[in-house]
């Protein structure tokens, strides 16, 4: 296929990419090209699910962004892991399955004046590519057994979604005592309404990582007119001045090795490179905020100041205890013997702690009795370390993270040089709000609440981090930031709204404002931040997005 010789071409291969891939590569008449700067998802730690702990922070896997030193973390800086493999971070995250809020998307109608973004409208996007464990037994249309389900998850799809493989006594005492601590009990984070106690499902099938390279690559790989080049990094988009003056993209520069080849489409670009490397790459282009581009010395073509502003995450707050006579995750894996009967059991049920996501046991409540919903997400693990990436700890403890799931401090992305190798600045500015400071104070007194719980008691739980000794309000907000870390969402970078909105990057079909030819279909498009972990909002986006761009066609 000469190199000119695309319909579409997609920038990335993560979640929003693979997807892509695979929708626009179904009508045979369509030449499409997905490009990944990673390599092939060939690595055997992608696939095993504790793997995450050997591809964050690993170059095979993993772009090693850090954040800058930040104020509201007491100026510590971040590791700000993006997935760089097939699959992106689908291939390196923590494998939940979680849509989030009805709400969320309900505000997204309202902020972009479209109906097409409303929780009806995008669960049918949910479920197009869901296959959920819950429905593998199918419906009964004569009991109507199921049926229920059916309305709210799908079967039949790629995106497969399972219970965990594993079971922790401690974590199931936590969750007793969340409920002594006035919790309700959920079955299902996903119906719209997240609130309560509950285990997650996860992204695997049956003890490995599904991810999106697996689910949306490996169907369509014997098509002919899909192409995928990895290894290949794009310096910029192509953009024509036409002869009215309006601009078009009509491809973009790719480094492969040495060189950088110009590749051409004749329909789209479609940049589905994520919250991180999209507004990174529109502003290489001349795409972004003027003042920043001139500075670096790059010529404006489009004057957008929201390219890069709005950056929104969830910071989770990871308060350690330490336990007595619980079996927790420290205490097995700190020994040869503990270890080999965990590789033992994986290997011969696929099960055990080598199948466990970051996080088993969630939650989803209010920080305090005057929020209108659920703005609390708990992960809790039977486990502690300093960082992901770090050795446990040496004595048996677990782990309560706490996040904000709304948060009103907003960060930014920037180019450094106009130099496509060098790493953006990212400047989350977290816990930059009097009411974000509040909220995180808040979600450590309601976890020593928890803990204090009858059904928690017979572990004599020893607050570890933050440490008891801290009381105060400003006490707390600083532990806050001397703890916090992110759990990997950033979102909202090159954000979608109406016309006539300043800050908006795409339109709601998410077509780049003043430039034909182009979209933004990832994370970055998220006006505001879902209740939840943001990989499967993701790939809702993708499959609305696949929908939009081919009626258009």
């Amino acid at each position: 296929m000469p190199r000119d010789a695309f319909d579409y071409i997609v920038i990335g291969a993560g979640s929003a990419g693979c997807l892509l891939a695979n929708r626009l590569s179904k009508d045979p008449s369509c030449r499409v090209l997905l490009i990944e700067a990673g390599k092939r998802d060939n690595y055997p730690w992608i696939h095993i699910p504790v793997g995450y702990l050997y591809c964050i922070g690993n170059p095979r896997t993993d772009w090693l962004y850090q954040t800058e030193p930040d104020a509201g973390l007491n100026g510590r800086s971040l590791r700000y892991p993006r997935g760089k493999t097939l699959g992106g971070c689908s291939s390196i995250n923590g494998m939940i399955y979680m849509r989030g809020q009805a709400r969320d998307y309900n505000n997204w109608a309202r902020l972009t004046g479209d109906d097409a973004w409303s929780w009806e409208s995008c669960l049918r996007d949910f479920k197009a590519h869901e296959d959920h464990h819950s429905l593998d037994d199918g419906a009964d249309p004569q009991t109507g057994a199921n049926s229920r389900l059916s309305d709210i998850h799908g079967h039949g799809g790629e995106w497969r979604v399972e219970k965990q493989r594993l079971h922790w006594d401690v974590l199931e005492e936590f969750a007793t005592a969340m409920t002594e601590a006035g919790f309700e009990r959920s079955a299902d984070f996903n119906t719209g309404d997240n609130s309560g106690v509950g285990y997650f499902e996860v992204n695997q099938r049956s003890g490995w990582r599904w991810n999106t390279a697996k689910a949306f690559l490996r169907p369509a790989k014997t098509r002919r007119n899909l192409t995928v080049w990895t290894e290949a990094q794009v310096d910029r988009l192509l953009i024509d001045t036409q002869a009215d003056g309006r601009q078009r993209c009509t491809g973009v520069i790719v480094r492969r090795g040495p060189d950088a080849t110009p590749v051409r489409a004749s329909r789209e670009v479609i940049l589905s490179a994520g919250a991180i490397n999209s507004p990174k790459i529109l502003q290489l282009s001349g795409i972004g905020p003027a003042e920043l581009l001139r500075r670096h010395g790059i010529d404006v073509l489009t004057d957008l100041p929201g390219v890069g502003a709005n950056l929104q995450d969830h910071l989770q707050i990871r308060t350690i205890y330490k336990v007595t006579g619980a079996k927790t995750l420290n205490s097995l894996a700190n020994s040869l013997f503990g270890k080999g009967m965990i590789g033992l059991k994986y290997l011969l049920t696929r099960s055990g702690p080598m199948s466990m996501a970051p996080s088993q046991l969630g939650a989803f409540t209010r920080s305090d009795q005057g929020q209108p919903h659920a703005n609390l997400q708990y992960h809790v693990q039977p486990l502690s370390l300093d960082a992901f990436g770090e050795g446990l700890h040496r004595f048996p403890a677990i782990t309560a993270s706490v996040c904000n799931l709304n948060p009103t401090s907003r960060g930014t992305v920037r180019i450094r040089s106009n130099t496509a190798l060098d790493a953006p600045i990212i400047a989350p500015n977290y816990l930059s709000t009097d009411e974000d400071r509040r909220i995180a104070a808040q979600s450590l007194r309601q976890v020593r609440r928890i803990v204090s719980q009858p059904a928690f008691a017979k572990y004599k739980p020893e607050e570890w981090k933050p440490g008891p000794q801290f009381q105060t309000d400003e006490e707390l907000t600083r532990l806050a930031g001397d703890i916090a870390t992110t759990i990997f969402h950033p979102v909202g970078t090159a954000r979608m709204g109406q016309n006539g909105d300043p800050q908006a990057v795409v339109d709601n079909r998410l077509r780049v404002r003043g430039v034909s030819g182009l979209r933004v279909v990832d994370a970055s498009v998220m006006p505001t931040i879902t209740s939840g972990n943001t990989n499967s909002p993701t790939l809702m986006i993708a499959e609305k997005a696949a929908r939009f761009i081919l009626a258009s066609s």
